[in-house]
């Protein structure tokens, strides 16, 4: 059974790394993390040019037609490299979003203009719970007419077009509505990750283009979620891997009482629990990938079961790594803090880990529950 990465997998995670440390090195993030959107239009091209926008999607649209793996790969890379600007909500969410939800005419529009690099988006969901269950969404939509407001929406500045979640006769819906509409206001949001912008998206009598309604928009916007919470996990794996190589090269050569603190049993204990929560979440992420791609009934509680740990794990990598750094971890200079940035802000992005541990209890409860009518069903078969 093979467990470890193809040969043509291996070879695209390595093409990525050898792509961003050439194109995005530390440098290049801290320059775009100063400017307002976080974006370079320059190396969202060369990104495109790559095929990777359209990584997942069918070719027929555009896209590069790989699996759920393979994005995995391409994630865990860029996390790695704190790839700044709107991949993730573009791809991921409002292009996985497109592809399940929209008919056949809008995703030759909309997913064929994000497949070739031509378009960036986001999904306006959370509200003033904060929370990303859809059953929270309480905007209201007016026919195909949009009032209210959206918050912590990433990336929405730079967004070419906006997939809204709103409710129509009481229906979950979701609904197109380009950047340039009158009404459309976008205000930014203080975030502890600079290297992705969250905006406030206000809508005032701004018409609509319906994606979908009812049972097909939630079934799509659960797909959509449960491929971005993927993509987000492998990247924070990314990012606990660059942590731990970082910290180990830091305790080979800073120098305390004439030795190495790399000698010290303290400092290894340190780097070995970072070592255990890096691979963990690795087999975590690539399991839930290989699960959604093959549809796997279990697909949902497995990426459930890879957020909860990475949520925690990559908190707790970042903890040790300041840790082992000393007092200069948190210090603008050093990259360290960086991650531990994105790491809270992954942490809480798409559920956190209490979020979803009780998404998986349900997920249990429900399968004991089915069990149980199972067995009265059978009994009363018994009894006739």
């Amino acid at each position: 059974m093979q467990f470890g990465l193809t040969e043509t997998q291996t070879t695209l995670k390595n093409t990525v790394r050898k792509f961003l440390a050439a194109e995005c090195p530390p440098a290049e993030v801290r320059k775009q993390m100063e400017t307002e959107t976080a974006f370079d239009a320059a190396l969202w091209r060369k990104i495109a040019e790559q095929g990777w926008t359209g990584i997942i999607f069918p070719e027929e649209y555009g896209g590069f037609g790989m699996g759920m793996v393979e994005m995995a790969a391409t994630l865990e890379e860029m996390g790695r490299a704190l790839l700044p600007g709107p991949f993730s909500s573009t791809v991921l969410l409002a292009g996985s979003l497109v592809e399940a939800a929209g008919n056949d005419g809008q995703k030759k529009q909309y997913l064929g203009s994000i497949c070739r690099g031509e378009a960036k988006a986001t999904v306006a969901l959370l509200e003033d719970s904060a929370s990303w269950s859809p059953d929270a969404v309480q905007m209201k939509a007016t026919g195909l007419t949009l009032n209210g407001r959206k918050l912590f929406v990433p990336d929405a500045a730079v967004a070419d077009f906006v997939l809204v979640v709103a409710r129509m006769d009481g229906d979950l819906a979701i609904f197109v509505v380009p950047s340039n509409a009158k009404g459309l206001r976008i205000t930014n949001l203080p975030a502890m990750d600079a290297t992705r912008k969250l905006y406030e998206v206000t809508f005032d009598n701004i018409p609509a283009e319906l994606l979908a309604q009812g049972s097909h928009a939630r079934t799509a916007l659960d797909r959509a979620l449960d491929i971005a919470t993927v993509g987000l996990v492998a990247e924070m794996t990314g990012g606990m891997q660059r942590l731990l190589e970082i910290t180990v090269e830091y305790a080979k050569t800073r120098k305390q009482f004439g030795r190495a603190i790399g000698e010290f049993q303290a400092v290894q204990h340190q780097c070995a629990d970072m070592l255990v929560y890096t691979e963990s979440s690795r087999s975590a992420a690539y399991y839930a990938a290989y699960a959604i791609q093959e549809g796997i009934p279990e697909a949902r509680l497995a990426v459930s079961v890879a957020k909860a740990y990475a949520s925690d794990a990559y908190r707790e990598v970042g903890n040790r790594a300041i840790q082992v750094h000393g007092g200069m971890g948190f210090t603008w200079e050093n990259d360290v803090h960086l991650f531990y940035r994105r790491a809270k802000a992954s942490e809480v992005a798409f559920g956190d880990a209490a979020f979803h541990r009780e998404r998986i209890a349900k997920v249990v409860v429900d399968g004991k529950t089915s069990s149980v009518e199972e067995e009265k069903v059978l009994a009363a078969d018994e009894r006739r």
